[in-house]
C-alpha cells in the first residue's frame, strides 16, 4: 500500500468542497489530476470514498469514517512543517549557552542584547558556571554551545577559536604604571598583586617562567572571582591583571587598562559543540552571530 500526502489532502479537498472542480481549484491541479489521485488513492485502500452521482458528491461510509482521522494527520501534519518553518526563520527557538562567570557578566551579555535586536523570539538562555564545566555541559546535551578558554581535546568536543587576546594590567587612575609607556610583567613585582586562583594563575606562572626565568611571579593575593580583584584594586590593595574581553567590567570599577609585554601572554578562547552533532536552526544561528560580533566587528574589548 503507497499513499501519498497529495492523495491525501486531495480526499479532503473534494469532502470540504463536495465538488471536484472547486477542490482541485483549491489544490492548484487540474480537475483530470485531482480525479487521478482520489482513484489512486481508492484503489490502494481497497474501498469507495465517495458516492458519486450526475448531481452531488459525498462522502460514502467508509468515506466518512476515516475523513476525521486523515483530516487530523493533515492538520498535526501542517503544525510540524510551521513549526519547523518557524525554527528555520528564527521566528521561535531556544539557544542554551554555557560560559565561565567573568566571561557571562561581561562579552555575552554585549553579544546576547545585539543578536535579539535582531532576533528578538529567539529565547537565549545564558549558564554562568566554573570554567572547568562548561564542556562537560556541552557534552552532557545541558547547552548547546560554551564559550571558554582552551581545554585539553576532546574528541567529542569540537572547539573553534573564537579570539587570542594578551594578559592586560589593571590599576587605579593616578596608579605608578600609570606613568610607564609600556607596561613589562617586571614592573608588577614592586606592587601588591591580585590574581585569580586555581589553574588560571598556574597556568600563567608556568607561561612567564618559561619566557623569563629570572623573574619570580609570586601574587600577593588569590581569589576566586574577577569582581572580587578589582574590587580591592579599587580599594587600592593592588594591581590585577584580566583578559580585555572583560574591559566592560573594568571601566565600571573606574580602573585603567594597560597591555603587558615583555613577554607577550595570551590566552585563546574557544567555542565548543559537540562534536557529529547538528546544532537548531537558532543555535547556529547565535552561533555564527557569535563569531560575526567578536572577529569581524573587533567588539572583543568592549
Amino acid at each position: 500500500m503507497n499513499i501519498t500526502l497529495r492523495q491525501l489532502r486531495a480526499f479532503i479537498a473534494v469532502a470540504r468542497t463536495g465538488s471536484f472542480t472547486l477542490a482541485a481549484e483549491s489544490l492548484f491541479v487540474t480537475q483530470s489530476a485531482l480525479s487521478g489521485l482520489i482513484k489512486e488513492l481508492e484503489q490502494s485502500l481497497g474501498v469507495r470514498l465517495f458516492d458519486r452521482s450526475t448531481r452531488r458528491i459525498q462522502l460514502s461510509e467508509v468515506g466518512g469514517e476515516i475523513h476525521p482521522l486523515i483530516d487530523k494527520i493533515l492538520t498535526d501534519l501542517d503544525g510540524v512543517l510551521d513549526e519547523v518553518a518557524n525554527l528555520k526563520a528564527l521566528k521561535k527557538g531556544v539557544v542554551r549557552v554555557a560560559a565561565p562567570q567573568l566571561m557571562a557578566c561581561t562579552l555575552l551579555p554585549e553579544v546576547i542584547a545585539a543578536y535579539r535586536a535582531d532576533h528578538p523570539d529567539v529565547d537565549i538562555r545564558l549558564i554562568d558556571c566554573a570554567v572547568e564545566s562548561v564542556t562537560s555541559r556541552v557534552f552532557s546535551g545541558e547547552v548547546d554551545v560554551g564559550v571558554g578558554p582552551e581545554r585539553d581535546p576532546n574528541s567529542d568536543i569540537d572547539a573553534t577559536l573564537l579570539f587570542e587576546l594578551p594578559f592586560h594590567a589593571v590599576f587605579p587612575p593616578g596608579h605608578a604604571l600609570a606613568a610607564l609607556q609600556m607596561l613589562h610583567w617586571a614592573d608588577l613585582v614592586n606592587h601588591p598583586l591580585i590574581t585569580l586562583r586555581g589553574p588560571f594563575t598556574e597556568r600563567l606562572s608556568l607561561d612567564l617562567h618559561s619566557a623569563m626565568r629570572e623573574l619570580d611571579f609570586e601574587p600577593t593575593t588569590t581569589v576566586t572571582f574577577m569582581s572580587t580583584a578589582l574590587s580591592m584594586v579599587a580599594a587600592g590593595l593592588g594591581v590585577t591583571i584580566c583578559i580585555p574581553y572583560a574591559a566592560s567590567l573594568v571601566r565600571l570599577y573606574r580602573l585603567e587598562m594597560r597591555p603587558l609585554i615583555g613577554p607577550e601572554v595570551t590566552r585563546r578562547f574557544y567555542v565548543f559543540t559537540r562534536d557529529g552533532r547538528s546544532l537548531s536552526p537558532a543555535a547556529q544561528s547565535f552561533h555564527d552571530y557569535l563569531f560575526r560580533f567578536i572577529v569581524e566587528d573587533g567588539n572583543f574589548t568592549g
